[in-house]
């Protein structure tokens, strides 16, 4: 008998460049996203169209973006997922084990002819799922220095018992410690996923 419990689509993206162009292109992925996921295609069915609809909006590859999609079927505990040229997403075990989701392909928009490829992970209670934008990593304090990966997976390691929105909290201010004042020019996004 099938499973009658949803599936859960996961999706961050980050557009290449700013301003109005950026932004218009987001709201097309946007678009195609709702459009798409509304249909019974697979994920790399999902996300092959969405490649073809940025693909009509990227001014021949020069406006990219990149995303990282999932589906995670609760009865099974399995995540499908597609990193098309995202920052590869830390999955840190109960164990403390950390594993990056790579694979995929090239960021959306670049090729309409490309495809992606699928991975697959269990996840167990206890597991940690951190996907971000580089504006994450790549945020920077007065002195010119980046917040680094490391930096955000010590947090995540001292506060693996933390509920996502302490963990989140202490995530962010950990960060906006790390800056201080300065002006950042990227988008910091953060979406995290913990496994019951």
């Amino acid at each position: 008998m099938a499973s009658t419990e949803p599936h859960f689509l996961l999706a961050v993206a980050d557009v290449a460049g700013k301003s109005i162009p950026a932004a218009l292109l987001m709201a097309t992925f946007q678009a195609s996203l709702k459009t798409l996921s509304e249909t019974s295609s697979s994920l790399p069915e999902l996300v092959t169209g969405m490649n073809r609809y940025a693909c009509t909006n990227s001014q021949s590859g020069l406006r990219f973006t990149t995303a990282f999609l999932a589906e995670f079927d609760p009865a099974t505990r399995g995540l499908t997922y597609i990193n098309a040229g995202h920052n590869p997403p830390i999955l840190r075990r109960n164990s403390g084990a950390i594993e990056r989701l790579t694979n995929g392909g090239l960021p959306l928009g670049m090729w309409a002819d490309k495809t992606y490829e699928t991975g697959n992970v269990i996840l167990q209670p206890g597991d940690w799922l951190v996907i971000f934008t580089d504006g994450v990593a790549e945020a920077e304090n007065g002195l010119k220095e980046e917040y680094g990966e490391q930096r955000m997976l010590d947090v995540l390691q001292s506060c693996a018992g933390a509920t996502p929105d302490e963990l989140l909290r202490r995530m962010m201010s950990d960060l906006e410690a790390f800056i201080g004042p300065t002006p950042q020019h990227d988008d910091i996004t953060c979406m995290l996923v913990k496994a019951a």
